[in-house]
C-alpha cells in the first residue's frame, strides 16, 4: 500500500491535516493523487542536492502529466482533470531552470506526509494505553460484595441462603481483579513495544540527523513530534501507575485468600517505574549543539568566546515548569573552567512551542593551567584539534513520588584558544560526525567510504553555496583521490590522509585545498555556484575534451587545484583559420582578486589583446552554450564597459592568457 492510500485511510482529525497540507499551491493534490506510486519511488531528497538528478526527475515528471493528460482525454467525464493537468504542467515549467527546488519541494510534502502518519498510528498506539473503565467496575463491584458480605453478617438467620450468593460474588470479584491485572500486564507490553519503537529507532534516528545537521546535512532537526510521542506515553505510565496505587487502597478496604493483587501488583509497578525511568531519562536531550556566535559551525569553540547550548526535557508538563535546574561542566582531556551562568531552571518561556527547554546562551571556556602545559590526560599523540570534549549536562526529576536523576551530554566539541586553529577543528568535527559518536575517536580513527565521504563534502557546498556536489563533480574528485575505478563505493580516504598529507606536487593537504575552495565561494562566488554557473571541478584533460566540442568562444569555471586558498579560473575555446581547436586559460583568481572586483564583472569586461593589439573578450557562451550575458547579465555591476571604474584594473592585470 502506498503511503497515500494510507493516508486516505486515516480517521477524520488526520485526514483533514492531509487536506489541509495540499490546500497549498506549490504542489497540486492531484498530481500527487494521479502519479503516487511514481512520486513515491523516487529519491526526492537526493535530487534537492542533485542538480542532474533534480533535473532528470523533472523532465520525467514531465511526461508522466503529459501521459496522464493523455489518459484523461480518452475519458469522457475528465475533461477538468484534462485542463488541469495541462495547467499544472506549465506551472512546473517555472522550476526548468531550477528542478532541484522542486525536488526539494516534493520532498518536503512526503516528509509532512510522513508526520501525520505517524501521529495517527501514535494515536491508535497510545489509545490501547489509555485508561479504561475496569478500574472503576472493579471498585463498584467489591463495594457491591462489601455491602452484602457485611448485611450478611449482621443477619444470621440468612446466612445459610445467601452464603452461595456471596461465593459467585467473590468468585466475580477475583475474576476481575486478575482481570484487570492481567489488562495492566498487556498495556505495559504494548508500552514496552513503544518505548523500544521511540528510544531504540525515532530517537537514535533524530540524534543522528542532528549530528549530519551539525557539519550542513540538510536534515530536519525539529523535536516537535518527539515531544509529543514522549509527553503522551509517559502521561499514560503515570495514569498506570495511578491505577496500581488504586489497587492498594482496595486491598486496604478488603483481602480474602489467594488475592491477586499482592502477589502479581509489585512486580507490575516495578515494570511501570522502569519504563517511566527509561523514557525520562532518554527525554532528556540536547536540543542545540554548542556553537560560537561568529563561529565557523556547531562543535568548534574558541577558550574566552562565549558560546551558547540548548537542553530540552521531551517530557512537556507545566507543573515541572521553572522547577528542575540544570547544571553545566566539561569533561576530559584538558581541564576548564566553564565560565557564565552555570545553573537554569528549564521552562517553558524559552522556546517557540512551549517546550521545557534551558537555553544557555552565554557560556564561556577558559583554560585550567595543569602540569604538562594544561594537557591534563591528553594522549600526547593527538593534537590539540583532535581533542574531544564533552559538554555535560545533569538535573533532578521528581514528580508524582518518582525520583530520577538526568545527564545528558553535547556532541564532542573540539576547544580551540587561536583563530588559526579553526581549520584543523572543522577538519575534526566533520570526520567525527561524518563517522561516528565515540568521543575516544581520534585514537583510533577509522577510515571513511568513498560515499561517506562525498556525501560530507556535498553537505559543506550546500551550506556554503546553497548548491551541492552532482555526480560529475563528485567522480572528479574521486577521480583525483583514487584513479579512474568502475565503482568508488570500495573506496577509502584516511584521516591523514584528508588532514595532514600533503596532495601530490603541492605543499597543503585535501582539506586545505577545499577549505580555501569552500572560503572562497562562501565570500565572493555563492550565488555562480548556487546557479549552476561553476563547474568547479574538472580535471584540464576533461576540460579540452568538452570545450574543444563547442563553438568559439565557449567558456567554463573551474577550481584552480594549485592554489592553497581557494582559486578560480576560466578557459575557453578558440579556433585557428584551418579550424584546429585550442584552449586557453587565464591564471587563477584569488580572494585578493575577487575582493576588489566580482567574477561576473571580471568576465564582463575580459579583454586579451590580438592583432594590432585590440583588446577583445574571447568569452562568449557560458558550457554548454548559454550566452555569456544570459548567464552573468544579472549580477553585472551597474556600470559596463568603457564606463566601469573596474576596467583600468582589468587592462592592466587581465590581459595576460597561457596557453595549456
Amino acid at each position: 500500500m502506498t503511503q497515500w492510500e494510507r493516508l486516505q485511510q486515516l480517521d477524520t482529525v488526520y485526514s483533514q491535516r492531509a487536506f489541509d497540507l495540499y490546500n497549498r499551491d506549490e504542489f497540486p493534490m492531484e498530481v500527487r493523487h494521479y502519479l503516487a506510486h511514481w512520486i513515491e519511488g523516487q529519491d526526492w531528497e537526493r535530487a534537492s542536492r542533485d542538480s542532474s538528478q533534480a533535473a532528470f526527475l523533472f523532465q520525467v515528471l514531465l511526461e508522466n502529466l503529459d501521459n496522464q493528460f493523455s489518459r484523461f482525454a480518452q475519458e469522457r467525464d475528465s475533461f477538468l482533470l484534462q485542463r488541469n493537468f495541462r495547467r499544472y504542467k506549465q506551472n512546473f515549467q517555472k522550476y526548468q531552470e531550477e528542478p532541484y527546488t522542486l525536488a526539494n519541494i516534493i520532498h518536503w510534502f512526503l516528509v509532512k506526509e510522513r508526520e501525520i502518519l505517524n501521529d495517527a498510528e501514535l494515536a491508535q498506539q497510545v489509545s490501547t494505553l489509555k485508561a479504561r473503565d475496569n478500574i472503576r467496575c472493579l471498585e463498584e463491584q467489591q463495594d457491591e460484595f462489601d455491602f452484602k458480605y457485611q448485611t450478611h453478617l449482621m443477619d444470621c438467620e440468612a446466612k445459610k441462603m445467601q452464603a452461595e450468593g456471596l461465593q459467585k460474588m467473590l468468585n466475580a470479584l477475583d475474576k476481575c481483579r486478575k482481570n484487570f491485572l492481567s489488562d495492566i500486564s498487556t498495556m505495559l507490553d504494548a508500552a514496552d513495544v513503544l518505548r523500544s519503537v521511540l528510544i531504540d529507532e525515532e530517537l537514535v534516528d533524530w540524534k543522528w540527523r542532528q549530528q549530519k545537521s551539525c557539519i550542513g546535512a540538510p536534515d530536519d532537526t525539529s523535536l516537535e513530534h518527539l515531544e509529543k510521542w514522549f509527553t503522551q506515553i509517559i502521561e499514560c505510565m503515570f495514569q498506570l501507575q495511578k491505577f496500581l496505587q488504586k489497587l492498594d487502597e482496595l486491598v486496604g478496604k478488603m483481602t480474602y485468600e489467594n488475592d491477586p493483587i499482592p502477589v502479581r501488583k509489585p512486580p507490575l509497578k516495578s515494570r511501570v517505574d522502569t519504563l517511566l525511568t527509561n523514557l525520562i531519562k532518554s527525554s532528556f536531550v540536547v536540543e542545540t549543539q554548542p556553537s560560537m556566535p561568529q563561529g565557523r559551525g556547531s562543535l568548534v569553540l574558541r577558550t574566552n568566546v562565549q558560546f551558547s547550548v540548548k537542553v530540552r526535557l521531551l517530557y512537556k508538563v507545566s507543573e515541572l515548569n521553572h522547577v528542575m535546574k540544570v547544571t553545566v561542566s566539561v569533561n576530559k582531556f584538558r581541564k576548564f573552567n566553564v565560565l557564565g551562568t552555570l545553573s537554569k531552571a528549564l521552562n517553558m518561556a524559552e522556546s517557540m512551542n512551549g517546550g521545557m527547554v534551558a537555553d544557555f546562551r552565554h557560556l564561556t571556556l577558559k583554560d585550567q593551567k595543569v602540569g604538562g602545559g594544561g594537557k591534563g590526560i591528553n594522549d600526547l599523540s593527538l593534537s590539540v584539534t583532535e581533542e574531544l570534549h564533552r559538554i555535560i549536562f545533569q538535573t533532578q526529576f521528581d514528580y508524582q513520588g518518582l525520583s530520577v536523576p538526568l545527564e545528558t551530554f553535547s556532541l564532542p566539541v573540539v576547544v580551540i584558544s587561536n583563530s588559526s586553529q579553526q581549520q584543523s577543528a572543522w577538519a575534526s568535527v566533520l570526520w567525527f560526525n561524518m563517522l561516528c559518536s565515540d568521543p575516544e575517536f581520534f585514537e583510533t580513527s577509522p577510515a571513511a567510504t568513498w560515499p561517506q565521504f562525498g556525501e560530507m563534502l556535498s553537505w559543506q557546498f550546500l551550506s556554503c553555496g546553497k548548491r551541492g556536489l552532482d555526480n560529475d563533480q563528485l567522480e572528479t574528485l574521486a577521480i583525483k583521490l583514487f584513479g579512474k575505478q568502475q565503482s568508488y563505493d570500495n573506496c577509502k580516504i584516511s584521516w591523514t590522509k584528508f588532514s595532514k598529507e600533503n596532495l601530490p606536487d603541492t605543499n597543503f593537504s585535501l582539506w586545505v585545498w577545499l577549505d580555501g575552495i569552500l572560503t572562497l565561494v562562501k565570500l565572493y562566488l555563492s550565488d555562480l555556484w548556487s546557479d549552476g554557473s561553476i563547474m568547479g571541478f574538472v580535471s584540464k584533460g576533461k576540460e579540452r575534451l568538452l570545450l574543444k566540442k563547442k563553438q568559439n568562444g565557449t567558456f567554463l569555471l573551474r577550481f584552480s587545484e594549485s592554489i592553497k586558498d581557494g582559486g578560480i579560473t576560466f578557459s575557453w575555446v578558440q579556433y585557428a583559420n584551418d579550424g584546429t581547436p585550442s584552449v586557453q586559460t587565464v591564471k587563477p583568481f584569488t580572494s585578493t582578486d575577487l575582493k576588489q572586483i566580482a567574477l561576473p564583472d571580471i568576465l564582463c569586461n575580459f579583454r586579451m589583446m590580438i592583432a594590432e593589439n585590440i583588446p577583445v573578450n574571447p568569452l562568449c557562451y557560458l558550457y554548454p552554450n548559454t550566452p555569456k550575458d544570459q548567464a552573468f547579465g544579472k549580477y553585472y555591476s551597474e556600470k559596463t564597459g568603457e564606463e566601469n571604474p573596474y576596467l583600468k584594473y582589468l587592462k592592466t592585470k587581465l590581459v595576460f592568457v597561457s596557453k595549456e
